[in-house]
């Protein structure tokens, strides 16, 4: 049974980067993996592509035939994909989990937050699928506006009412009286419903990638499938073994405490592991010096994961 992520998002989120991140990851961890692209916009992907929205339809094309802007010609091509349906409904039958990426910078914004809520709220409500909502580029929220609150506030979408005299502070326009019933209106809203709260993703760091494939496949009833073999991977064995995976906690002092001090570390090991590939003598073969790396990569990042690595004669 196939199993399938849809990527939504506003511009800028991140999605051609996550959907090119993810899709190495899953190549690299011995999972097949296929990269469906619906939108008619974007001409350049890193990524092969399955399947293609623009062998159908371009924004180009639709703008110049049609006399069209880019907001015509975008809707025009979503009627374009309704009406040769049958063209797509084949490769979206196993469409199992939602993902709605944002960038991470609207947390820097009391406003721009709560209406990331909104947009997240309304997404879940219309999708009519499993649903996780993602802060991308997590790594980049050190260089932003420090946060007046730990990470897990945003993440777990805690008491809203707190941000209120900040959302005040941000603009004097909000400040007016007329918009502060308004204000608490959209915040009970979002409170009421309990439905939304956030995943991260710094997509370049593996142990991210793994911790947000782990609520995805939670979210997808994902079935790894039978007893390990002899031909399963590390990565695989270690996806299989639920190893330990990063928490709220874990973020926040990964990318907002100690980030410095974490990347020096980083760069050290990848040094120390680079000297080690080039020094003579340390390994049998080519494939054992594969397999030792793989395991010592796991081993550097889940150090406490619990993973048994069993060699096979």
């Amino acid at each position: 049974m196939p199993f399938a992520q849809l990527v939504i998002g506003p511009p800028g989120s991140g999605k051609s980067t996550y959907c090119d991140g993810m899709h190495q990851f899953l190549s690299a961890i011995g999972r097949k993996c296929s990269v469906v692209n619906l939108d008619p916009a974007n001409d350049h992907t890193s990524y092969p592509c399955a399947l293609d929205v623009r062998e159908l339809v371009t924004i180009e094309e639709t703008m110049e035939d049609l006399e069209l802007g880019p907001n015509g010609a975008v809707l025009y091509a979503l009627e374009e994909l309704e009406h040769n349906w049958g063209w797509l409904e084949d490769g979206l039958k196993g469409l199992g989990v939602a993902l709605h990426l944002t960038d991470s910078y609207s947390l820097t914004l009391p406003s721009l937050y709560i209406s990331t809520l909104l947009l997240s709220l309304r997404a879940m409500l219309q999708m009519d699928l499993p649903h996780l909502n993602v802060l991308t580029k997590i790594d980049k929220l050190s260089t932003y506006t420090p946060l007046p609150f730990n990470l897990d506030f945003y993440t777990e979408v805690h008491d809203l009412s707190y941000l209120l005299p900040y959302m005040e502070q941000e603009s004097g326009i909000v400040a007016n009286s007329k918009f502060e019933g308004l204000n608490k209106a959209i915040i009970e809203l979002v409170e009421d419903f309990g439905l939304v709260s956030f995943e991260t993703l710094a997509v370049e760091d593996k142990k991210s990638m793994m911790t947000l494939l782990h609520a995805i496949d939670r979210a997808g009833g994902y079935a790894f499938g039978g007893a390990e073999g002899a031909n399963d991977t590390v990565w695989q064995v270690a996806m299989r073994s639920g190893m330990k995976v990063m928490d709220v906690r874990d973020v926040q002092e990964r990318w907002l405490d100690r980030k410095d001090e974490f990347d020096e570390k980083e760069r050290k090991e990848w040094e120390e592991e680079a000297r080690a590939r080039e020094a003579p003598g340390l390994v049998d073969d080519a494939g054992d010096e594969e397999g030792d790396s793989e395991a010592e990569e796991i081993e550097r990042h889940f150090p406490d994961g619990g993973v048994k690595i069993v060699r096979r004669g």
